[in-house]
C-alpha cells in the first residue's frame, strides 16, 4: 500500500479524549482540550465561502464518484461532528487507497470507540508515512501505557516536524524526567501558539530568575514597658494571600522579563492561570488597573484564585462591597483564601456568627488559616477553651502563628513548660513573634544569655521590640556601637522607647554648650533632639520633658511650656516640676504652685522643697514645715539636707 503524503484535501481532526494520565502535566493537556492533537493539514476547501452543509454535499458527491481526497475530507468532517458511524466507511475507504490523513483519523475514530490498540495500529501506519499528528497520538498512546522510550521516539518525530502539540507532549515527558531538553520543546510549542506551553515556559523562566537572585531564607497587642518586653500574640487574621510572584530580587532580570511576555501571550490566548499570574506580576509592580483587567479575565473563566485576588484589589481601592462579591464567588468555588477574607470582613463589621461560618468554610476547603482565625475569633470573645482548641488544630497542621498564639494562651494560664515547645516550634518555622516571646520567656527565668540569642534572631528579621531589647543589652554591656545600631532599627520601626534611648546615647556625646551670646543665631536642632521629639510625639513622657528642657535651653519658652505641660498632664512628675519652674520665672507663681503640688504628691522631692520655700515666703510656717518634712522623706540627699535646715529655721521662727 502506497500512502499519499501531502494530498490537498482536508483538515485532519477529531476529539481525542483520554483517561487521566498518571501525572498532573497530562491533566493540564486534557484541561486545554487537546483535540487529537490533531490535525494533519493536507488541504484547503475548494470554496472558502461555502457553508458546512454545502461543503459536505460537494464532498459527498465527489466521494460517491470515487474521489479519494473527498472521501478523506468527508470522513474528517463527519468525525468532527461526532457521526462515527457515518465517518467510518469513508475513512476506511480513503485509508485503503493510501491516504495518511484518513489513517490518522481512522485511529481517532477507533480510539473514541474504545479500540485503543487498533487505533494505535493505524496511527503507526500514518506516522510511518510522515503524519506528525499521528506520531503525536501514537506517542501519547505509548506514554499512557508506561512505555516511555516508545513515547519519546514518536513524540520527537512529531515535534521535529513542527507539530506544536507533539513538541508540548515531548517537553512534558522530558520535564517529568528532569531532562534539560524539555525547555527547548516548550519554547518550540509556545512559539507555534500553544498556550499551555507558553504558560509553563514562563513558569520555568520565572523560577530560574527567582532562584538566581534569591537571598538566603530567613527565618496582637503589645504592652510596651520601658526596659521590659511583653509576650506578643499573633493577633491579625490570616485573610488570604495573592498568588506568588517574583520578589524584587528577580524583577527586572532578562529571564523575568521574558517570563512575563510568555505569561502575557498565554493569557491573551485565554489561559486563565496565565492571566492570574500576569495580574499578580502587574499588581506587584503597582500597575493595578491592568492587573485588575487580567484578574477579571481569569475570574470570568472560572479561576477562583483570580476572583479572590480581584477581591483584594477592590478592597484596597476602597470598594469593599464589590470585593465581597468576588470573594463570595471564589469561596463558593472552594477557595479557602476567599472564605477567610469574607470571615475577616464580617468579623470587622461585628457579624461574629457569619465570620465564624466563613472561617469554618475556609477550614473545610483545606485552608489551615480557617482554624487559626476561628481561634482568634474565640479569643476575642473570651472563649478561651475553644480558642485553644482551634489554635491547637492549626498548630498541629503546621501554622506557625497558631503555634505562637497557643503558646501565649498556655503561658497566660501559667503553663510555661507547655508553652515553650510551641514557641520553639513556631520560631523554628519562621515566626518572628515567637522568637521574641522565647526571649521574654528566658529573660523571665534570668537566663539572659539564651534570651539575647532569641532577641537577636527576632531583631535580625526586623522585630522592633526585639531590636530594642538587644540595644538595651548592648548598652548594659558597654557596647555603645552595637547598641546604637539596634536602637536605630527599633526607633525606625516606631518604638518610642528606642527613640528615647537612642537620643540619650547621642545626647551623651554632645559637647557642653558654651555661654549664651547676645544676638547669636538660634542653634539648629541636633539629631538627638529630633529623636527625642519623635519619642515625645508618640507620648513618651521622659522624652517630652527632655524636649522641653532642650527648647528652654534654646530660649524657646513657648515650645518648652508645650512639652512640659503635655508630659505633666500625662502624669510626669518631672514635667510638672519643670513646668512649675517655667511658670514661676514668668511670674505665674500661683499656677506654678499647682504643678509643684501635683509633682510633690507624685513623689518629687524638689517640688516639695519649692512648695516649702513658697509657703515660708508667704509666712505660712506650718504649711512650710509640712512640705519640708515631705521633701526630707522624698530626697534626694541634697534636697533632704536643705529641707531639714529650712524646717529647723521655720521651727525656731514658730517657737520664738
Amino acid at each position: 500500500m502506497v500512502f499519499m503524503g501531502d494530498r490537498a484535501t482536508l483538515l485532519e481532526t477529531g476529539r481525542f479524549v483520554q483517561r487521566h494520565a498518571r501525572n498532573a502535566a497530562d491533566e493540564i493537556i486534557e484541561a486545554v482540550g487537546a483535540v487529537d492533537a490533531a490535525v494533519d493539514t493536507t488541504a484547503e476547501t475548494d470554496a472558502e465561502n461555502e457553508t458546512e452543509t454545502e461543503t459536505e454535499a460537494r464532498h459527498r458527491r465527489a466521494a460517491e464518484r470515487g474521489d479519494l481526497a473527498s472521501m478523506s475530507a468527508l470522513g474528517a468532517l463527519l468525525l468532527r461532528r461526532g457521526d462515527l458511524d457515518g465517518a467510518e466507511p469513508y475513512l476506511r475507504g480513503a485509508t485503503a487507497e493510501g491516504d495518511r490523513a484518513a489513517a490518522n483519523n481512522l485511529g481517532v475514530l477507533l480510539h473514541q470507540r474504545g479500540y485503543a490498540e487498533e487505533a494505535a495500529g493505524w496511527w503507526r501506519v500514518a506516522a510511518v508515512a510522515g503524519s506528525a499528528p499521528a506520531a503525536h497520538a501514537l506517542g501519547r498512546h505509548h506514554r499512557e501505557r508506561g512505555d516511555e522510550p516508545a513515547a519519546e521516539y514518536w513524540l520527537r518525530q512529531a515535534a521535529e516536524q513542527g507539530h506544536a502539540l507533539g513538541a508540548y507532549a515531548l517537553a512534558d515527558l522530558l520535564e517529568h524526567r528532569s531532562d534539560v531538553g524539555a525547555e527547548r520543546w516548550l519554547r518550540a510549542a509556545a512559539e507555534q501558539g500553544h498556550r499551555e506551553a507558553a504558560y509553563r515556559l514562563a513558569l520555568a523562566l520565572e523560577r530560574r530568575a527567582t532562584e538566581t537572585t534569591r537571598g538566603p531564607h530567613e527565618t496582637g497587642t503589645r504592652l510596651r514597658v520601658p526596659g521590659t518586653a511583653a509576650i506578643v500574640p499573633s493577633g491579625a487574621p490570616a485573610t488570604g494571600t495573592r498568588p506568588a510572584v517574583p520578589g524584587p530580587a528577580g524583577e527586572g532580570s532578562g529571564e523575568a522579563a521574558e517570563a512575563e511576555q510568555w505569561f502575557r501571550q498565554a493569557a491573551a490566548r485565554g489561559h486563565r492561570r496565565a492571566a492570574l499570574h500576569l495580574g499578580a506580576i502587574l499588581e506587584h509592580r503597582g500597575e493595578l488597573k491592568e492587573a485588575g483587567r487580567w484578574y477579571l479575565s481569569s475570574a470570568k473563566e472560572g479561576e477562583a484564585k483570580a476572583a479572590c485576588a480581584l477581591g483584594f484589589l477592590l478592597r484596597d481601592a476602597g470598594d469593599e462591597e464589590s470585593a465581597a462579591v468576588w470573594w463570595l464567588r471564589a469561596a463558593q468555588d472552594g477557595d479557602g483564601n476567599a472564605a477567610n477574607a469574607l470571615g475577616a470582613l464580617h468579623a470587622a463589621r461585628g457579624e461574629q456568627q457569619t465570620a465564624e461560618r466563613w472561617y469554618r468554610a475556609a477550614m473545610d476547603a483545606g485552608d489551615v488559616n480557617g482554624a487559626y482565625n476561628l481561634g482568634l475569633l474565640c479569643a476575642a470573645q473570651d472563649r478561651i477553651p475553644q480558642a485553644e482548641q482551634w489554635y491547637r488544630r492549626a498548630a498541629y497542621a503546621g501554622h506557625r502563628e497558631a503555634a505562637n498564639a497557643l503558646a501565649v494562651l498556655l503561658l497566660q494560664a501559667g503553663d510555661a513548660n507547655g508553652a515553650e515547645p510551641w514557641f520553639s516550634k513556631a520560631a523554628e518555622a519562621g515566626s518572628v513573634d515567637a522568637a521574641f516571646n522565647l526571649g521574654i520567656l528566658h529573660a523571665g527565668r534570668d537566663d539572659d544569655r539564651t534570651a539575647l540569642v532569641w532577641y537577636e534572631r527576632a531583631a535580625a528579621a526586623g522585630h522592633t521590640e526585639a531590636a530594642l531589647q538587644v540595644g538595651i543589652a548592648a548598652l548594659r554591656d558597654g557596647d555603645e556601637q552595637t547598641a546604637e545600631r539596634h536602637l536605630r532599627c527599633a526607633a525606625g520601626g516606631g518604638s518610642a522607647e528606642a527613640a528615647f534611648r537612642l537620643a540619650s546615647v547621642l545626647d551623651a556625646r554632645r559637647p557642653e554648650p558654651g555661654p549664651a551670646v547676645l544676638g547669636a543665631p538660634r542653634e539648629e536642632k541636633s539629631e538627638c533632639e529630633e529623636w527625642y521629639e519623635r519619642a515625645a510625639q508618640q507620648g513618651h513622657r521622659r522624652a517630652q520633658v527632655r524636649v522641653g528642657m532642650l527648647a528652654a535651653g534654646r530660649g524657646d519658652l513657648a515650645e518648652a511650656d508645650r512639652w512640659y505641660r503635655e508630659a505633666a498632664e500625662a502624669g510626669s512628675r518631672n514635667g510638672a516640676f519643670n513646668l512649675g519652674l517655667l511658670l514661676a520665672r514668668e511670674g505665674s507663681e500661683r499656677e506654678a504652685a499647682l504643678w509643684w503640688t501635683r509633682a510633690a504628691r507624685a513623689g518629687h522631692g524638689r517640688a516639695a522643697l519649692r512648695l516649702a520655700l513658697l509657703a515660708a515666703r508667704r509666712g505660712e510656717l506650718t504649711e512650710g514645715r509640712r512640705w519640708c518634712d515631705r521633701a526630707v522623706e522624698l530626697g534626694p540627699a541634697e534636697v533632704a539636707e536643705r529641707a531639714a535646715r529650712l524646717s529647723e529655721a521655720l521651727h525656731q521662727e514658730l517657737t520664738a
